[in-house]
C-alpha cells in the first residue's frame, strides 16, 4: 500500500482543518439536552462550520449522504442519520461525528455525549475513550498498524467489551479516505500490516460494544447497529505521525493530552 507523507505545509493545513472540526464539537456540546432533536443538532453544526468557520462539510453529498454530521444513538455503532423527529431523552448516549474541509484539507473527529445519567453508558464511553488514548500514546515513527489494534482490543476486552470489526480508521489528508485502513483489533497479517512513518496522517476511531462485536447495516444503507442491540460507543481523532509521537489535530479544549509527545 502507498501511504501519503505530508509536507510541513500540508501539516499546517491539516492542523487548521482539525482545529475547525474540534470547534464544531466544542460548540455543539452546550446544545445537548433532553428534548432536542438530532436533526436540530446537525443543523446547528452545519451552520456553524459553514458560517463561522468558513468550512464545508465532507459528508454532505458523500455517496448521496445529505447531512453535516453522523449522530449515532445508543445501539447505533456509526453512520446514524440525523432526524428532526428524533428527540433525545434522559439516559441516551450518542456520538456526533463531523468531518470538515478547510482549504482543501480534511479534519475528522467524533465524541460521545450522555443525556442525564446512564452509568453503564458512562463506563462504556470512558473505556472507549481510554482505548483511543492508549493507542495515541504508542503512535510514532516505527509503530506498526497492528500495534494500534492490539492495544485497543486488549483494553476493551479486559473491561468486558468487544471491538467492532466491520468499520475502521483510515488515512486522511487532501482526501476524505486514504491508505491505510486502521483496524481497531488485532486483525493484520504480513500482507496488510504497515509501519507508520513521520508525516503520515490518519484517524483512529475505535467503536466498542457492550455486547458482542457483530453489526448490521439497516435498510437506509447507512445506519450500522449492534446485532444484539447492546450499547456502542466511539471516540475519534485525526493525528499526524512524528518522529517521537503524534500531533492530534482535532484536540478539544476540554481534553488534556499532555501525556503525548510530538
Amino acid at each position: 500500500m502507498t501511504i501519503p507523507i505530508n509536507t510541513p505545509e500540508d501539516i499546517e493545513h491539516l492542523r487548521v482543518a482539525g482545529r475547525c472540526a474540534a470547534q464544531v464539537l466544542e460548540m455543539i456540546s452546550e446544545h445537548v439536552r433532553a428534548g432536542v432533536t438530532t436533526g436540530e443538532l446537525d443543523r446547528l453544526c452545519q451552520e456553524y462550520l459553514e458560517n463561522e468557520l468558513g468550512c464545508t462539510s465532507a459528508t454532505i453529498g458523500y455517496h448521496g449522504y445529505q447531512h453535516a454530521t453522523c449522530i449515532s444513538l445508543n445501539h447505533v455503532v456509526c453512520h446514524g442519520i440525523p432526524d428532526f423527529g428524533k428527540k433525545l431523552k434522559n439516559g441516551d448516549i450518542f456520538n456526533i461525528d463531523v468531518t470538515v474541509i478547510k482549504n482543501g484539507y480534511y479534519g475528522d473527529t467524533s465524541r460521545m455525549f450522555i443525556v442525564g445519567d446512564n452509568l453503564k453508558g458512562e463506563r462504556l464511553s470512558t473505556v472507549t475513550q481510554e482505548c483511543l488514548y492508549k493507542s495515541l500514546e504508542i503512535v510514532k515513527d516505527g509503530t506498526r498498524l497492528s500495534d494500534i489494534g492490539r492495544v485497543i482490543q486488549s483494553h476493551a476486552e479486559k473491561n468486558g467489551y468487544s471491538v467492532v470489526r466491520d468499520f475502521c480508521g483510515h488515512g486522511i489528508g487532501k482526501n476524505f479516505h486514504e491508505e491505510p485502513q486502521v483496524l481497531h483489533y488485532d486483525g493484520y497479517d504480513r500482507h496488510n500490516d504497515a509501519v507508520l512513518k513521520s508525516g503520515m496522517c490518519l484517524t483512529i476511531e475505535p467503536m466498542i460494544n457492550a455486547g458482542k462485536y457483530a453489526t448490521k447495516v439497516l435498510k437506509d444503507g447507512w445506519t450500522a447497529v449492534t446485532r444484539d442491540k447492546s450499547l456502542s460507543a466511539q471516540w475519534e481523532h485525526t493525528l499526524i505521525v512524528t518522529d517521537t509521537g503524534c500531533i492530534v489535530t482535532t484536540i478539544r479544549q476540554d481534553e488534556d493530552l499532555s501525556f503525548l509527545t510530538e
